[in-house]
C-alpha cells in the first residue's frame, strides 16, 4: 500500500529517532511505477543511520527478500534484520530461514501485538544514543505558542495542506517548492495514498506541506483504499491552516473542485486557488481569458459568502510562476488570523445601524443590534447581541457580513457570523413581597 516516503519522528524507550516508512522493494527498472518506488526506498536507505530490514516470518524468506538482503548486504553495517509476525508458533520456519541472508542474527517480533521490542531496543541501542535524562521544568509562558494567536516559530509551522482532484500536479508542486523530488510523481493518476508531511522553511518562516491523495467524486470512488485515502485527505483540510486547491487549467472549475473548494470553507480553513498547467492556455490568449473569466465567475456564483478568493497561476513542471503562491499563502494567512478591536467594532456597528436600519420585527417592535464582539480567529468569529435574534433573518446578517469583509478588509477567507440574545438580568428572581 505505501508508494512514498513517510517520514515521522519516533521513540522506543529511551531512544528518539526519525523513522521513514519506505515503500516495498521491486526488482522492476526504467521508468515503471514500481521501479521509480523502488529508487526512492534505495534513496532512503543511503540517507538513513539505521535499516530495519523487515521479512514477514510466516510467508518464510521469498525472492524478493533474497534479492534485497544482496543489496544491502554491501552496507550490513547498518542492517538489523527484523522477523515480524513471529507471534505463536507460525513464524518458527521463516525465523530458522532468516539466518542464510547473511545480515546477522534476526530479531523475531510481533508488531501488531507489541512483542520483541525489548530485543529491537537493545540492537538500535548500538546505533543510536539515548536520551539524556533532564529534570522536569515548568514552561515558559512567553516561550508558549498562542494557537489563536497564529503567530508562527519555530514550535508552530503553518500548515499548509494540497489538495485537489487526481492528477493535477499537487505532487510536482511540493516537490517544486522544496527544490527536490520528494515525493512519488509521474503521468498516472492516484500514485499519491497517504498524505505525506514536508517540514520546510520559506524565507525563514517555518512551514509544515502536506501532499494529499487526489479525490474524485464520491460516486466514483469504489475501492476501500481510495475511500481510507480521501478520509485521510479530509483529516488533512480540518487540521490545516491553509489549504492550496490545485486545478488543472485545461479544464478549470469543474464541479469537483468546487466540491474540494467548498470543504475548505465550511471548515473554516484559509483558502488558496493555484491553477496549475497554465503553459496549455499560453497558446490562445482569447481561451485563456475565455478560462480565467468563466473561473472566477464560478468561484463568485458557487461560494458567495467568500469573496475574492486568492487565485494564483504557474506552471510545476517548469516553475515558471510558483514564486508567486507563497506569498499570497502567507497575506491569505494573516487576514484569516485577522482580529478587530471591540471598540472598533461596535462604532462600526452602530455606523452599519444608521445607514441600514435592522428590519421591524412581525411584532412591529424595533430589533435593537445591542453589541458586537469578536470570540476567535481561524477563521474570525464574531458574536453579535441582538433583541429579537429570531426576527433579524438572513439577509440582514449577509449584509453585516459582507460590509465586515470590505470595511476591514478580509477578502478570500471564510467569516462565521452568529446571533445572540442578551441575557434579562431580572428574569428568574423572585418578586420582594412589600408588608
Amino acid at each position: 500500500m505505501t508508494r512514498d516516503v513517510r517520514e515521522q519522528p519516533a521513540q522506543l524507550g529511551d531512544l528518539a529517532f526519525t523513522l521513514l516508512d519506505t515503500a516495498g522493494w521491486e526488482t522492476a527498472s526504467g521508468e515503471a511505477l514500481e521501479a521509480r518506488m523502488r529508487r526512492f526506498t534505495e534513496r532512503a536507505i543511503e540517507s538513513s543511520d539505521v535499516v530495519l530490514f523487515l521479512i514477514d516470518a510466516r510467508a518464510g524468506v521469498l525472492p524478493l527478500d533474497q534479492s534485497f538482503a544482496g543489496w544491502l548486504r554491501k552496507r550490513s553495517a547498518k542492517v538489523i534484520l527484523v522477523a515480524n509476525k513471529c507471534e505463536g508458533r507460525a513464524g518458527q520456519q521463516g525465523l530458522a530461514e532468516a539466518h542464510g541472508l547473511g545480515l546477522g542474527e534476526p530479531i523475531p517480533v510481533s508488531a501488531e501485538h507489541g512483542e520483541g521490542l525489548s530485543d529491537l531496543h537493545e540492537a538500535l541501542g548500538r546505533h543510536v544514543e539515548p536520551m539524556p535524562e533532564e529534570d522536569e521544568e515548568e514552561l515558559d509562558p512567553e516561550a508558549a505558542v498562542d494557537a489563536d494567536a497564529g503567530e508562527l516559530t519555530a514550535a508552530r509551522p503553518l500548515l499548509l495542506a494540497i489538495v485537489g482532484r487526481p492528477n493535477v500536479g499537487k505532487s510536482t508542486l511540493l516537490n517544486r517548492l522544496v527544490g527536490e523530488e520528494r515525493v512519488l510523481t509521474g503521468p498516472e493518476a492516484g500514485i499519491t495514498r497517504d498524505s505525506i508531511r514536508v517540514e520546510w522553511e520559506w524565507k525563514g518562516r517555518p512551514v509544515r506541506l502536506v501532499d494529499t491523495a487526489g479525490m474524485r467524486r464520491r460516486s466514483r470512488i469504489e475501492a476501500k483504499l481510495e475511500a481510507a485515502s480521501v478520509a485521510d485527505t479530509l483529516d488533512t483540510i480540518r487540521l490545516a491552516d491553509v489549504a492550496v486547491v490545485v486545478l488543472d487549467a485545461s479544464d478549470m472549475a469543474e464541479k469537483q473542485d468546487l466540491n474540494i473548494a467548498g470543504w475548505v470553507i465550511e471548515e473554516g480553513r484559509a483558502l488558496v486557488i493555484a491553477v496549475n498547467k497554465t503553459d496549455l492556455l499560453a497558446d490562445d490568449q482569447s481561451q485563456s481569458t475565455k478560462a480565467w473569466r468563466k473561473l472566477r465567475d464560478r468561484l463568485e456564483a458557487s461560494f458567495a459568502q467568500v469573496k475574492d478568493v486568492p487565485i494564483v497561476g504557474f506552471s510545476a513542471m517548469s516553475g515558471r510562476g510558483v514564486e508567486r503562491l507563497l506569498p499570497k499563502v502567507f497575506e491569505t494567512y494573516e487576514i484569516w488570523n485577522k482580529r478587530v478591536p471591540t471598540p472598533k467594532l461596535n462604532r462600526w456597528l452602530r455606523e452599519m445601524e444608521t445607514l441600514h436600519p435592522p428590519p421591524l420585527a412581525s411584532n412591529g417592535r424595533r430589533i435593537r443590534l445591542r453589541f458586537m464582539t469578536q470570540i476567535k480567529r481561524r477563521p474570525p468569529t464574531f458574536v453579535l447581541s441582538v433583541s429579537q435574534p429570531e426576527e433579524l433573518g438572513d439577509d440582514y446578517l449577509r449584509y453585516l457580513t459582507n460590509r465586515l469583509r470590505d470595511d476591514f478588509g478580509m477578502p478570500g477567507v471564510p467569516i462565521r457570523l452568529t446571533m445572540r440574545k442578551p441575557k434579562n438580568p431580572y428574569e428568574g428572581r423572585a418578586r420582594k413581597k412589600r408588608y
